[in-house]
Protein backbone atom coordinates (compact mmCIF):
# COMPACT_ATOMS: atom_id res chain seq x y z
CA UNK A 1 0.00 0.00 0.00
CA UNK A 2 0.70 3.80 -0.69
CA UNK A 3 1.89 5.79 2.22
CA UNK A 4 -1.19 8.04 1.38
CA UNK A 5 -3.43 4.75 1.76
CA UNK A 6 -4.14 3.61 5.42
CA UNK A 7 -7.31 2.10 5.62
CA UNK A 8 -9.18 -0.34 3.33
CA UNK A 9 -13.01 -0.63 3.54
CA UNK A 10 -14.74 -4.02 2.76
CA UNK A 11 -18.52 -3.01 2.86
CA UNK A 12 -21.52 -4.34 0.65
CA UNK A 13 -24.58 -6.35 0.94
CA UNK A 14 -25.31 -8.52 3.88
CA UNK A 15 -24.47 -12.29 2.99
CA UNK A 16 -22.14 -10.90 0.55
CA UNK A 17 -18.88 -12.19 1.61
CA UNK A 18 -17.37 -9.30 3.26
CA UNK A 19 -16.49 -11.23 6.57
CA UNK A 20 -14.22 -14.14 4.48
CA UNK A 21 -12.61 -11.02 2.24
CA UNK A 22 -11.68 -9.51 5.24
CA UNK A 23 -10.46 -11.90 7.36
CA UNK A 24 -7.92 -12.91 3.78
CA UNK A 25 -7.07 -9.37 3.68
CA UNK A 26 -6.21 -9.57 7.14
CA UNK A 27 -3.95 -12.35 6.68
CA UNK A 28 -1.96 -10.63 3.87
CA UNK A 29 -1.30 -7.40 5.04
CA UNK A 30 -0.50 -8.00 8.52
CA UNK A 31 -3.72 -6.40 9.20
CA UNK A 32 -6.63 -6.07 12.13
CA UNK A 33 -10.41 -5.69 11.32
CA UNK A 34 -12.32 -3.01 13.02
CA UNK A 35 -16.24 -4.07 12.82
CA UNK A 36 -18.91 -1.41 11.03
CA UNK A 37 -21.76 -3.45 12.23
CA UNK A 38 -24.40 -2.26 14.69
CA UNK A 39 -25.40 -5.62 15.57
CA UNK A 40 -22.21 -7.11 16.24
CA UNK A 41 -21.91 -4.85 18.72
CA UNK A 42 -23.94 -6.46 21.29
CA UNK A 43 -23.13 -9.58 23.63
CA UNK A 44 -25.11 -12.94 23.19
CA UNK A 45 -26.39 -12.02 19.90
CA UNK A 46 -24.02 -14.12 17.78
CA UNK A 47 -25.93 -16.51 15.79
CA UNK A 48 -28.46 -14.12 14.19
CA UNK A 49 -25.61 -11.60 13.72
CA UNK A 50 -23.33 -13.72 11.81
CA UNK A 51 -20.42 -12.85 14.11
CA UNK A 52 -16.72 -14.35 13.28
CA UNK A 53 -16.28 -17.94 14.43
CA UNK A 54 -13.66 -18.47 17.13
CA UNK A 55 -11.41 -20.27 14.64
CA UNK A 56 -11.66 -17.08 12.44
CA UNK A 57 -10.85 -14.65 15.44
CA UNK A 58 -7.93 -17.39 16.78
CA UNK A 59 -6.15 -16.07 13.27
CA UNK A 60 -6.94 -12.11 13.23
CA UNK A 61 -7.57 -9.89 15.69
CA UNK A 62 -10.65 -7.81 15.70
CA UNK A 63 -12.27 -4.28 16.94
CA UNK A 64 -15.93 -3.69 18.25
CA UNK A 65 -17.36 -6.94 18.52
CA UNK A 66 -19.26 -7.37 21.80
CA UNK A 67 -18.68 -4.16 23.57
CA UNK A 68 -22.63 -3.55 25.19
CA UNK A 69 -25.17 -5.76 26.54
CA UNK A 70 -28.28 -6.23 24.39
CA UNK A 71 -30.18 -4.03 26.44
CA UNK A 72 -27.96 -0.85 26.78
CA UNK A 73 -28.75 2.16 23.67
CA UNK A 74 -25.89 2.46 21.35
CA UNK A 75 -25.83 5.21 18.31
CA UNK A 76 -23.35 6.20 15.79
CA UNK A 77 -22.40 9.25 18.73
CA UNK A 78 -21.18 6.40 20.71
CA UNK A 79 -19.32 4.49 17.83
CA UNK A 80 -17.46 6.54 15.93
CA UNK A 81 -15.13 7.61 18.87
CA UNK A 82 -14.50 4.15 19.59
CA UNK A 83 -13.75 3.33 15.81
CA UNK A 84 -11.21 6.07 15.68
CA UNK A 85 -9.86 5.16 18.85
CA UNK A 86 -9.29 1.70 17.68
CA UNK A 87 -8.10 2.69 14.41
CA UNK A 88 -5.66 5.05 16.01
CA UNK A 89 -4.29 1.76 17.93
CA UNK A 90 -3.83 -0.18 15.01
CA UNK A 91 -1.71 2.28 13.67
CA UNK A 92 0.35 3.07 16.14
CA UNK A 93 1.36 -0.59 16.24
CA UNK A 94 2.39 -0.66 12.43
CA UNK A 95 -0.56 -2.88 11.29
CA UNK A 96 -2.97 -2.43 8.85
CA UNK A 97 -6.16 -1.09 9.14
CA UNK A 98 -9.51 -3.32 7.55
CA UNK A 99 -13.00 -1.74 8.41
CA UNK A 100 -15.23 -4.74 7.47
CA UNK A 101 -19.24 -4.36 7.81
CA UNK A 102 -21.85 -3.08 5.75
CA UNK A 103 -24.27 -0.55 8.08
CA UNK A 104 -24.43 2.88 5.92
CA UNK A 105 -24.85 5.13 8.74
CA UNK A 106 -21.24 3.92 10.81
CA UNK A 107 -19.49 4.00 6.95
CA UNK A 108 -20.64 7.50 6.44
CA UNK A 109 -19.58 8.49 9.70
CA UNK A 110 -16.28 7.54 9.49
CA UNK A 111 -15.60 8.80 6.02
CA UNK A 112 -17.69 11.63 6.03
CA UNK A 113 -18.01 12.55 10.08
CA UNK A 114 -20.76 12.87 12.58
CA UNK A 115 -23.77 15.25 11.97
CA UNK A 116 -24.78 16.92 15.13
CA UNK A 117 -28.43 18.57 14.83
CA UNK A 118 -30.26 20.10 16.71
CA UNK A 119 -32.48 18.72 20.27
CA UNK A 120 -35.41 17.23 19.23
CA UNK A 121 -38.55 19.76 18.86
CA UNK A 122 -41.21 17.02 20.42
CA UNK A 123 -44.04 19.39 19.23
CA UNK A 124 -42.76 19.52 15.79
CA UNK A 125 -42.24 16.14 15.56
CA UNK A 126 -46.09 15.36 16.76
CA UNK A 127 -47.07 17.77 14.10
CA UNK A 128 -45.42 15.98 11.75
CA UNK A 129 -46.37 12.48 13.10
CA UNK A 130 -50.05 13.71 12.37
CA UNK A 131 -49.35 14.50 8.98
CA UNK A 132 -47.70 11.35 8.30
CA UNK A 133 -51.01 9.80 9.63
CA UNK A 134 -53.56 11.72 7.67
CA UNK A 135 -52.21 12.16 4.25
CA UNK A 136 -49.71 9.39 4.31
CA UNK A 137 -45.72 9.46 4.49
CA UNK A 138 -45.02 9.94 1.31
CA UNK A 139 -46.43 13.29 1.59
CA UNK A 140 -43.56 13.90 3.97
CA UNK A 141 -40.99 12.15 1.96
CA UNK A 142 -42.46 14.23 -1.30
CA UNK A 143 -41.47 17.55 0.67
CA UNK A 144 -38.29 15.98 1.91
CA UNK A 145 -37.22 15.56 -2.08
CA UNK A 146 -38.02 19.13 -3.06
CA UNK A 147 -36.55 20.44 0.02
CA UNK A 148 -33.25 18.24 0.95
CA UNK A 149 -32.94 15.69 -2.03
CA UNK A 150 -29.65 14.78 -1.03
CA UNK A 151 -31.06 13.70 2.12
CA UNK A 152 -34.19 12.23 0.28
CA UNK A 153 -31.64 10.00 -1.68
CA UNK A 154 -30.15 8.62 1.20
CA UNK A 155 -33.70 7.65 3.47
CA UNK A 156 -36.20 4.79 2.66
CA UNK A 157 -39.19 5.90 1.49
CA UNK A 158 -40.86 4.29 4.13
CA UNK A 159 -38.42 4.99 6.64
CA UNK A 160 -40.56 7.76 8.89
CA UNK A 161 -38.62 8.20 12.05
CA UNK A 162 -35.35 9.87 9.76
CA UNK A 163 -37.95 11.45 7.28
CA UNK A 164 -39.45 13.17 10.27
CA UNK A 165 -35.94 14.09 11.66
CA UNK A 166 -34.35 15.39 8.27
CA UNK A 167 -37.42 17.53 8.12
CA UNK A 168 -37.33 18.37 11.72
CA UNK A 169 -33.67 20.03 11.08
CA UNK A 170 -34.79 22.31 7.97
CA UNK A 171 -37.38 23.67 9.89
CA UNK A 172 -35.27 23.80 13.02
CA UNK A 173 -32.10 25.51 11.37
CA UNK A 174 -33.09 26.70 8.05
CA UNK A 175 -30.61 23.91 7.05
CA UNK A 176 -30.71 20.89 4.75
CA UNK A 177 -28.97 17.95 6.47
CA UNK A 178 -26.93 17.18 3.82
CA UNK A 179 -25.24 20.05 4.24
CA UNK A 180 -24.86 20.16 7.77
CA UNK A 181 -23.27 16.36 7.69
CA UNK A 182 -19.70 16.87 7.73
CA UNK A 183 -17.79 18.15 9.93
CA UNK A 184 -15.14 18.88 12.84
CA UNK A 185 -15.66 15.30 13.95
CA UNK A 186 -13.08 13.17 13.88
CA UNK A 187 -13.28 10.74 10.53
CA UNK A 188 -11.03 9.35 8.04
CA UNK A 189 -8.63 11.52 6.15
CA UNK A 190 -9.76 12.03 2.11
CA UNK A 191 -7.24 9.80 0.37
CA UNK A 192 -6.36 7.93 3.36
CA UNK A 193 -8.72 4.60 2.18
CA UNK A 194 -10.24 2.49 -0.51
CA UNK A 195 -13.82 0.84 -0.21
CA UNK A 196 -14.12 -2.51 -1.57
CA UNK A 197 -17.24 -4.85 -2.45
CA UNK A 198 -17.73 -8.38 -3.53
CA UNK A 199 -20.55 -7.45 -6.82
CA UNK A 200 -22.84 -10.95 -6.91
CA UNK A 201 -25.61 -10.89 -9.43
CA UNK A 202 -28.69 -10.26 -7.49
CA UNK A 203 -30.34 -14.15 -7.50
CA UNK A 204 -26.73 -15.56 -6.17
CA UNK A 205 -27.43 -12.90 -3.19
CA UNK A 206 -30.59 -14.05 -2.49
CA UNK A 207 -29.61 -17.71 -2.85
CA UNK A 208 -26.83 -16.62 -0.03
CA UNK A 209 -29.27 -15.25 2.16
CA UNK A 210 -31.79 -18.06 2.23
CA UNK A 211 -29.01 -20.46 2.81
CA UNK A 212 -27.56 -18.35 5.40
CA UNK A 213 -30.29 -18.02 7.37
CA UNK A 214 -30.93 -21.87 6.99
CA UNK A 215 -27.58 -22.38 8.84
CA UNK A 216 -28.61 -19.57 11.60
CA UNK A 217 -31.50 -21.86 12.32
CA UNK A 218 -29.45 -25.09 12.62
CA UNK A 219 -26.74 -23.45 14.87
CA UNK A 220 -29.42 -22.07 17.24
CA UNK A 221 -31.30 -18.34 16.74
CA UNK A 222 -34.26 -19.63 17.92
CA UNK A 223 -32.89 -20.51 20.98
CA UNK A 224 -30.53 -17.52 21.30
CA UNK A 225 -33.26 -15.56 20.94
CA UNK A 226 -34.99 -17.17 24.01
CA UNK A 227 -32.60 -16.77 25.89
CA UNK A 228 -32.36 -12.83 25.20
CA UNK A 229 -36.37 -13.40 26.10
CA UNK A 230 -35.76 -14.81 29.38
CA UNK A 231 -33.54 -12.01 30.68
CA UNK A 232 -35.91 -9.53 32.65
CA UNK A 233 -33.65 -6.58 31.24
CA UNK A 234 -34.76 -7.24 27.69
CA UNK A 235 -33.74 -5.66 24.62
CA UNK A 236 -32.82 -2.38 24.02
CA UNK A 237 -35.01 -0.35 21.27
CA UNK A 238 -32.05 -1.15 18.31
CA UNK A 239 -31.46 -4.15 19.15
CA UNK A 240 -35.08 -5.45 19.11
CA UNK A 241 -34.91 -4.17 15.68
CA UNK A 242 -31.83 -6.64 14.61
CA UNK A 243 -33.17 -9.15 11.92
CA UNK A 244 -33.78 -12.58 12.59
CA UNK A 245 -34.27 -11.93 16.13
CA UNK A 246 -37.20 -8.81 15.44
CA UNK A 247 -39.38 -11.67 12.85
CA UNK A 248 -38.78 -14.77 15.89
CA UNK A 249 -39.84 -12.69 18.66
CA UNK A 250 -43.20 -11.74 16.34
CA UNK A 251 -43.46 -15.67 15.46
CA UNK A 252 -43.30 -16.57 19.17
CA UNK A 253 -45.85 -13.98 20.18
CA UNK A 254 -48.33 -15.18 17.69
CA UNK A 255 -47.96 -18.96 17.79
CA UNK A 256 -46.63 -18.75 14.10
CA UNK A 257 -44.95 -22.42 12.60
CA UNK A 258 -41.26 -21.98 12.95
CA UNK A 259 -40.89 -22.49 8.90
CA UNK A 260 -43.36 -19.74 8.50
CA UNK A 261 -41.07 -17.75 10.74
CA UNK A 262 -37.87 -18.77 8.42
CA UNK A 263 -39.62 -17.87 5.35
CA UNK A 264 -40.32 -14.17 7.09
CA UNK A 265 -36.67 -13.88 7.98
CA UNK A 266 -34.98 -14.50 4.63
CA UNK A 267 -37.64 -12.39 3.00
CA UNK A 268 -37.00 -9.00 4.87
CA UNK A 269 -33.42 -9.96 4.88
CA UNK A 270 -33.54 -9.97 0.70
CA UNK A 271 -35.61 -6.62 1.27
CA UNK A 272 -32.91 -4.93 3.69
CA UNK A 273 -29.41 -7.03 0.90
CA UNK A 274 -31.82 -4.57 -1.54
CA UNK A 275 -31.87 -1.20 0.89
CA UNK A 276 -28.56 -1.36 0.81
CA UNK A 277 -27.14 -1.74 -2.82
CA UNK A 278 -29.44 1.51 -3.22
CA UNK A 279 -27.40 3.19 -0.74
CA UNK A 280 -24.35 2.03 -2.10
CA UNK A 281 -24.58 2.91 -5.42
CA UNK A 282 -23.85 6.27 -3.54
CA UNK A 283 -20.39 5.73 -1.75
CA UNK A 284 -17.57 5.19 -4.22
CA UNK A 285 -17.01 1.23 -3.65
CA UNK A 286 -15.27 -0.45 -6.52
CA UNK A 287 -17.33 -3.98 -7.17
CA UNK A 288 -15.32 -6.58 -7.97
CA UNK A 289 -17.20 -9.60 -9.96
CA UNK A 290 -15.30 -12.52 -8.32
CA UNK A 291 -16.85 -15.17 -6.48
CA UNK A 292 -13.51 -17.12 -5.30
CA UNK A 293 -12.34 -14.88 -2.04
CA UNK A 294 -8.51 -15.81 -2.94
CA UNK A 295 -9.06 -14.54 -6.74
CA UNK A 296 -10.96 -10.99 -5.22
CA UNK A 297 -8.40 -10.67 -2.87
CA UNK A 298 -5.45 -10.65 -5.76
CA UNK A 299 -7.43 -8.56 -7.56
CA UNK A 300 -7.49 -5.54 -4.22
CA UNK A 301 -3.83 -6.26 -3.74
CA UNK A 302 -3.08 -5.21 -7.21
CA UNK A 303 -4.94 -2.34 -6.82
CA UNK A 304 -3.73 -1.40 -3.98
CA UNK A 305 -0.08 -1.52 -5.23
CA UNK A 306 -1.13 0.37 -8.17
CA UNK A 307 -1.43 -2.24 -10.96
CA UNK A 308 -4.88 -1.19 -13.28
CA UNK A 309 -7.71 -3.45 -12.43
CA UNK A 310 -10.04 -2.98 -15.56
CA UNK A 311 -12.80 -5.30 -14.37
CA UNK A 312 -13.59 -2.71 -10.79
CA UNK A 313 -15.86 -0.12 -11.44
Amino acid sequence: MSPALKHLIITGPTAGGKGSLATEMARRLDGEIVSVDSMKIYRRMDVGTAKPSVQRRAGVRYHLLDIVDPWESFSVGDYLPRAMDAIRDIESRKKTVILQGGTALYLKALTQGLFVGPDADWDLRRELESRARDLGLETLYDELVRLDPDRAREVYPQDQRRIIRALEVIHRTGSRMSDLWREDSAKLEEGSYLCFGIDWPRSRLYERIDARVEKMVLEGIFEETRELLADPRGLSRAAAKCLGYRQIVEGLMANEPRQETVARIQRDTRRFAKQQLTWFRRFPIRWLEVEDVALVADRIERVLHGETDDHSE
